[in-house]
């Protein structure tokens, strides 16, 4: 029974063997054929898509080949074309330089016909000429016969008088001429000065020697003054300008002669007014801060009016100078705005007589330049004023406009001329000037002078109108006994060198400081 059960069961496993082996053939010869069947439909598919592709490339290189041809054609046909008109061109070149050929040739025969004509009327002039050689010398023969003179004599008789003649027609015509110029001179130099004041209409600075601080309160006044005085006479000494305090409600008035020096004061005083610690040390501190300050300011006045005239290339000192003018006066009239104007009248006078106006300009603007200095100096304005030009490389014409503007030496330019016509302008207008505060201011500067002259005094200040004059002296030279005398030495030069109203106060201020630092 086992034995049986085996048999079946490998019979039953051949069996289906053999089953699944015939199924997987049929299934796989069905396979091979679906894919040959495939593989012929591809084929096909792909030769008719070649077959269709290849006829579309040859209707495209068609397409291309007959457009390419078009092309062509049509660069055939332009080139053609061309070719016609340069033909045409060419033709009608020739037919042109033919006719000008034929003129040429017709001209060339003119052009003989005519030398020959010339030729022919030479000989006979020449022929003329010869006849009327011999007839003029036969003349003179005769002439030379009844006048009695030869004729080289009748010669030099004739040119003789039509010289004398031309002499006197000469001498009338530039007396003419001369009277007319004389006419037409004053008048046109009138017209020409008027135009230069017209374009200029420069305003007159009228010159105080007072300026006004204003104050944010009454109570300000108080801590200015200090206790007992202390900040005031500080403020006063430090400077040099007489403070005044009154009833004027948020206001103090500083009082000085000197433009400088007032507008120090001013500044050194709105800056304690701001910082509000107002003692004798921070008076002397924010004076030398607004001296400094003053020294800047000075530099950009003196640019500005460079700038304002059109001039360049000034040396730096002259420009410094020049910014200095602005706080001088002259009879009462600003010296910087004075120059300013002379700059440029000179220059509107320059350009209408066809002169350099540039150059004008320049001469009008630093004529005066010495009076930045010659309170300090011995000499005129003029005479520094031509050694600082010199100094600093001004040019010979500019120098001479400013030592000639006041006829001190001959003058070598027109520009020179114009430079002291223009001062005389701007300084004789009406209201320009004013010879009491000029006179004034003069008087001071003596003051001051006459009390520097002795030996041991450092500065001297003249305030309340010159009425005062302090006297700060070094305190190793002089004592307190010799102060006394001092003062008295003063007061006597005073008296025989000055003329003054009423009587000026001298007063020597003798000043002991020990200084040391804490580390």
């Amino acid at each position: 029974m086992q034995f049986i059960y085996i048999f079946a069961i490998l019979f039953s496993a051949v069996l289906f063997f053999l089953v699944g082996w015939y199924f997987r053939k049929r299934i796989g010869q069905s396979k091979v054929s679906n894919a040959e069947k495939l593989a012929e439909k591809i084929v096909k598919d792909a030769e008719r898509e070649a077959e269709t592709l290849k006829k579309e490339k040859i209707l495209e290189a068609k397409d291309e080949w007959l457009k390419r041809q078009h092309n062509f054609e049509n660069e055939i046909k332009k080139r053609r074309n061309e070719l016609q008109r340069e033909e045409k061109l060419l033709a009608s070149r020739e037919l042109n330089m033919d006719r000008k050929v034929d003129l040429l040739n017709k001209k060339e025969r003119e052009l003989r016909n005519l030398e020959k004509t010339v030729k022919d009327k030479e000989k006979i002039l020449g022929k003329k000429e010869t006849d009327l050689d011999r007839l003029i010398a036969e003349q003179n023969e005769k002439l030379e016969k009844i006048a009695g003179i030869s004729n080289e004599e009748a010669k030099r008789i004739l040119m003789d008088n039509l010289i004398t003649k031309a002499k006197q027609e000469a001498a009338q015509q530039m007396k003419d001429i001369k009277d007319k110029a004389r006419m037409n001179a004053k008048k046109e130099a009138r017209e020409i000065i008027i135009q230069a004041i017209q374009r200029t209409a420069a305003d007159h600075s009228v010159e105080t020697t007072v300026s006004v601080v204003n104050l944010p309160n009454d109570e300000m006044k108080g801590r200015i003054i200090g206790r007992e005085g202390r900040n005031i006479r500080a403020f006063e000494t430090a400077t040099g300008i007489e403070v005044i305090v009154d009833d004027t409600p948020e206001a103090v008035i500083l009082s000085g002669f000197d433009p400088y020096r007032r507008e120090v004061a001013k500044l050194a005083l709105e800056k304690l007014i701001v910082d509000g610690r107002i003692h004798p040390a921070r008076i002397e501190e924010l004076v030398d801060k607004s001296k400094q300050e003053m020294n800047e300011k000075v530099v950009e006045e003196g640019e500005k009016a460079l700038l304002d005239c059109g001039v360049h290339d000034v040396h730096p000192e002259l420009v410094k100078l020049l910014g200095k003018l602005k706080y001088r006066t002259s009879y009462g009239q600003n010296v910087l705005q004075h120059a300013i104007e002379v700059s440029f009248l000179a220059g509107l006078m320059a350009a209408e007589l066809r002169l350099d106006p540039v150059l004008a300009k320049r001469a009008g603007l630093l004529h005066d330049i010495g009076k930045a200095i010659d309170k300090y100096t011995e000499g005129t304005h003029t005479s520094i004023g031509v050694e600082l030009a010199r100094k600093y490389g001004e040019g010979e014409v500019v120098q001479n406009a400013i030592e000639s503007h006041h006829e001190d030496v001959p003058m070598i330019s027109p520009i020179s001329v114009l430079v002291q016509a223009a001062d005389a302008i701007s300084g004789s207008r009406p209201g320009a000037r004013r010879e009491t505060l000029e006179g004034y201011v003069k008087r001071l500067q003596k003051l001051e002078e006459l009390a520097e002259s002795f030996n041991g005094v450092t500065k001297t200040y003249a305030i309340q109108a010159g009425r005062e004059v302090r006297v700060m002296v070094e305190h190793e030279k002089i004592d307190d006994a010799m102060a006394d005398q001092l003062a008295g030495d003063i007061a006597n030069k005073i008296q025989s060198e000055m003329e003054y109203p009423g009587q000026i106060k001298v007063t020597v201020i003798r000043e002991y400081r020990a200084v040391n630092y804490a580390k």
